[in-house]
């Protein structure tokens, strides 16, 4: 990031959004980049004229309930970090669609788990979950150890690593913001039975049935060393725990993740069904992972105006 980056958060009122906004506060403060907090609003649509003066209403009313949201999430940001500097984002769209096409131009995107249209008994939101699958930058959705918490502030970088290109930029991601935090990342490379790897696994390819498993396991620790000499060589003061496991990539990463600040994930890995832009293994910690999640992918960055106008 540069010092004219953005970190864009969600905004929606509810205490889940909050969260995201202390951490994307922080984020930005480490980074030296600008946080800017969105929030979107869908005035109903009503064909007759009387259905358009109740509309009129509602949309004044809607507007009003936003710019009090987003004065209450500046305010947690200049507790969080105070000299930040906060922009404030009003628009009338989907949260959705305001948050994509922040995706755009912004370094981060940042959202809870849950907003305020949550239903009780479902672990994340739809918004969160659109993000997460065509977000065109990182994408962090934020959690706690539980429900309700506020994400952990200790812990590594938890970090999965294969061979897709989404898993490379995961890794340099990974490493940056344990580079910025000074905790060590812990990098988890996992393989499968072959049974397994044919559906779910990048590792099929690799290894014939008869093959001796610690020999797979030395082959496999050869290819991790591979792909992190790279972030070691670029960011040569950070602690690295380099660990292979055979087993299912989700089941490791969410154990890994108890003790850690933030997992961070590609979008999609090798073994990633085509068509399906957010692999199982990702969807899957931004459902249930302890802590904030990162889902990051490859992308051509561009600039275009800003969505949205800044709210009085």
């Amino acid at each position: 990031m540069t010092g004219t980056d953005v970190i864009a958060a969600g905004v929606d009122g509810s205490a889940s959004a909050l969260h995201a906004v202390a951490w994307a506060a922080a984020e930005a403060a480490r980074a030296g980049a600008v946080l800017r907090l969105v929030h979107a609003y869908r005035v109903p649509e009503h064909g007759d004229a009387a259905g358009r003066i109740v509309a009129g209403e509602v949309g004044t009313a809607l507007r009003r309930q936003g710019e009090g949201w987003l004065r209450e999430a500046g305010k947690v940001a200049e507790a969080t970090a105070p000299g930040v500097e906060v922009q404030a984002v009003l628009t009338e769209e989907s949260p959705a669609t305001a948050l994509l096409d922040q995706s755009r131009h912004a370094a981060t995107v940042v959202v809870g788990a849950r907003g305020l249209g949550g239903y009780e008994g479902l672990l994340v939101g739809s918004v969160a979950v659109a993000l997460a699958a065509h977000g065109e930058c990182p994408v962090v959705v934020v959690r706690g150890r539980r429900p309700h918490d506020p994400p952990p502030a200790e812990g590594p970088v938890v970090v999965g690593v294969d061979d897709s290109e989404a898993g490379v930029a995961a890794v340099e991601f990974a490493f940056t913001e344990a580079e910025r935090r000074r905790v060590p990342v812990v990098a988890v490379h996992v393989w499968g039975d072959v049974v397994l790897d044919v559906v779910l696994d990048t590792t099929a390819h690799r290894h014939p049935v008869s093959a001796d498993p610690a020999e797979i396991a030395e082959k496999e620790r050869a290819v991790l060393d591979e792909r992190l000499a790279g972030c070691r060589r670029r960011h040569p003061g950070v602690e690295v725990e380099a660990i292979v496991e055979r087993g299912r990539p989700v089941r490791a990463l969410l154990a890994h993740g108890q003790r850690a600040q933030l997992v961070v994930v590609g979008s999609r890995g090798l073994g990633g069904i085509p068509g399906m832009l957010l692999g199982s293994t990702s969807r899957t910690l931004v459902v249930h992972a302890p802590c904030p999640v990162a889902v990051t992918r490859p992308r051509q960055r561009t600039t275009r105006p800003h969505g949205g106008e800044t709210p009085p």
